[in-house]
């Protein structure tokens, strides 16, 4: 598993099993990320009881993202400078192994607080995975393939989400069902990670970058580097645009899942669901081409254009649409498709920002630290549903506020298209 030197020009066998790693990794990290908007209810009526109520619920599902969101920001940052002092690929499976194990240790949660912690640790293996995929993809394939993976990977956990929306639309999660859906998660990520720690081969950048030694030595990637000159200023305009889609997200656009089942979900049960499967329609499709637009429209312009267009529409559907009616759920996965534009530009932009040695701790950090901030975001909404008493939709407008900041943002940037990876 990289423990000989390669050239930096990989072989293209070894190219496309770092590429399912990647994507495949990344793809079960979306099945973590869908597994609550999907659950939270369910899992609030059963271990809450008679106590239950819809303000409440709302509340823990505020804390079961933010709890996974801290987790990621951690694992990001840990995992990604693991990444880069240990390779790539030991980064991809032990990132994986991570989320399925504590994922899978959901199952036996009998608390509302057992599952925050748990919830948290799943989230380092979600945070680790991005970075050394991202890298990893990055450093294997050239310049002229990296637009269309860049939207694989930005696509690929949203095709976990939908996944985990059409198990849910096959069987419903209830209160008496949802601990089963913890294990089901975790058994291909389990696998996934045995594999890709025996047969993926190590970045060739990441080799010649240590002078072509492989696997047991750990080269010495200080974090600190990030932040001084430099790279300090990236670094910092990195965090907030990783940020401002990742707050919108999670603050914003997941609150139509619960909204959903708290206004349809009594006549039909399948209803949450079905609104996931839409919105992560919409979302995969936008992952894909999310990298292609800014390769079209420089990486600038179209992330000031995705902003404006992903504020209106999320403040739209809260506003002047409610669950059950005509046009909700076409309008879910319009919203998907231009909110997650972003995560396939991401992919795109983060790595051009960083030299090989610090690259996967560099994105990790721009990436990841924004979820810190996403998840203070996340509970500043769970407030807003405490003071709005259980209005989602109130919450969701005001919260969705936070894709305009972008149009700012982006302007502190530096355009690197047709600058390359170093």
């Amino acid at each position: 598993m990289g423990a000989n030197p390669q050239p930096v020009q990989a072989k293209i066998p070894g190219r496309k099993l770092a590429l399912g790693a990647a994507f495949l990794g990344w793809l079960f990290a979306g099945v973590q990320l869908g597994l609550m908007p999907l659950a939270s209810l369910s899992v609030s009526r059963d271990l809450m009881g008679e106590a239950f109520n819809p303000a409440s619920a709302g509340s823990w599902f505020a804390n079961y993202t933010a709890a996974l969101m801290f987790g990621a920001a951690i694992g990001g940052i840990l995992l990604g400078n693991f990444g880069d002092r240990f390779g790539r690929v030991k980064g991809i499976a032990v990132s994986v192994l991570c989320y399925a194990g504590f994922g899978a240790a959901g199952y036996f949660a009998r608390s509302q607080e057992q599952l925050v912690l748990l919830r948290f640790l799943t989230g380092l293996g979600v945070g680790g995975i991005w970075p050394n995929g991202v890298s990893i993809i990055a450093e294997f394939w050239s310049d002229v393939s990296r637009p269309m993976l860049a939207g694989m990977m930005g696509t690929a956990a949203n095709l976990g989400i939908l996944l985990m929306s059409q198990f849910g639309t096959w069987h419903k999660v209830t209160p008496d069902s949802w601990r089963w859906l913890m294990l089901v998660s975790a058994v291909a990520p389990a696998l996934l990670a045995v594999l890709a720690w025996f047969l993926v081969p190590e970045s060739p950048k990441w080799l010649a970058s240590r002078g072509g030694v492989g696997g047991g030595t750990a080269a010495k990637v200080p974090i600190l580097e990030l932040f001084r000159p430099p790279l300090l200023g990236i670094t910092l305009v990195g965090i907030c645009l990783g940020a401002i889609p990742l707050v919108g997200a999670w603050g914003s656009s997941k609150w139509m899942i619960p909204w959903a089942d708290q206004i349809g979900g009594l006549a039909n049960p399948g209803y949450k669901a079905t609104t996931q499967a839409y919105w992560s329609m919409g979302a995969a499709l936008g992952g894909l081409l999310g990298g292609l637009v800014g390769q079209l429209l420089g990486r600038r312009w179209s992330y000031f254009l995705i902003s404006l267009c992903t504020s209106c529409i999320t403040i739209g559907i809260f506003l002047f649409l409610k669950p059950l009616g005509p046009g909700f759920l076409p309008a879910v996965f319009v919203q998907g498709v231009i909110a997650t534009l972003f995560f396939g530009w991401l992919p795109l932009y983060l790595p051009e920002l960083f030299p090989t040695r610090v690259r996967a701790t560099g994105t990790g950090i721009t990436y990841n630290s924004g979820r810190f901030i996403s998840a203070a975001g996340v509970l500043f909404a769970g407030v807003l549903v405490r003071l709005f008493d259980g209005n989602y939709a109130r919450v969701g407008a005001i919260t969705g506020l936070v894709y305009a900041v972008g149009m700012l943002v982006i302007w502190l940037s530096p355009e690197t298209k047709g600058k390359g990876i170093e």
